[in-house]
């Protein structure tokens, strides 16, 4: 066990009011000391990759309703963009479940599957606009 040293520290207000704290400090910390982290899961690197494609999406369809509330020129095209983002999501989406155990593809469609349905049925709605113009 590594001896203590102990030191006082304390704030510009504490020391104005009097108080003084004292907290235990390391004497040595060793230069090999390495700081662990937890290994990225398949299912997490999964979703990361996933929820890149999902947030890509959800901008070209904001950009999309934006466009179609405005009635512009740029409307359709942003509409058939949204189109082709959703199509790549869904891919990868699909791609991720099936090649995945089951462990994994039962958490990615937990943490993503309620929100590729929304953003679908979303689009879906945008859709409609193309058959009114």
């Amino acid at each position: 066990m590594t001896p203590l040293l102990r030191i006082t520290r304390s704030s510009p207000a504490a020391i104005r009011a009097g108080v003084r704290r004292t907290h235990p400090v390391p004497m040595r910390v060793s230069p090999f000391t390495r700081r662990t982290f937890a290994a990225k899961t398949d299912a997490d690197s999964r979703i990361e990759e996933i929820q890149e494609l999902y947030a890509t999406a959800r901008d070209e369809f904001e950009i999309a309703a934006e466009e179609t509330e405005k009635k512009s020129i740029y409307a359709r095209d942003d509409r058939e963009a949204a189109r082709e983002e959703l199509g790549k999501l869904k891919e990868a989406y699909r791609d991720a479940i099936e090649r995945s155990a089951a462990e994994v593809s039962s958490e990615i469609k937990g943490r993503i599957g309620q929100r590729l349905r929304e953003l679908e049925s979303a689009v879906e709605e945008l859709n409609k606009a193309d058959l009114e113009e």
